[in-house]
Formats: C-alpha cells, structure tokens, sequence
C-alpha cells in the first residue's frame, strides 16, 4: 500500500491514536495515492502540520533530523 510522510513544526504536537506525533518523529499514513494521502494528513492533523510527502518523495537519509522515527498513524 503507498504511504504518504508528514513532518511537523516546533510548536505543532498532536495525540492520535495514543501516540504523539511532534517535530521529532514522521508520521507514516497508509493511502490510496498523493492526494488520498494529503487528505488524510488534514483528517488527522488539521493544518497543524509542516510538509507532506508521497513515497517517492521522501528520502530516508533525512532521518537523522526525527530522533524518534517513523510513527504509523
């Protein structure tokens, strides 16, 4: 299933699920494409949210940036 990547600001933290997505982790959503994907991300995290990826766009290396990895949503 394609997945679309979230990251967030200093100041934006959200619970959802019993997990708290912050600007140190990414949070990963499940999705139909880019746009179902995007979508989801303002379902979940209203505007409260920094940038949104699709799979191809994300690149891993950037992971030394969220210490506290990839959180499923």
């Amino acid at each position: 299933m394609p997945k679309t990547y979230v990251t967030f600001g200093q100041s934006h933290a959200h619970a959802h699920n019993g997990n708290t997505f912050d600007k140190d982790c990414v949070a990963v959503i499940d999705c139909n494409d880019a746009n179902d994907g995007r979508n989801k991300a303002f379902e979940y995290f209203d505007s409260k949210f920094c940038f949104s990826y699709f799979e191809k766009e994300f690149h891993h290396d950037d992971m030394k940036y969220f210490p506290r990895g990839f959180i499923n949503v």
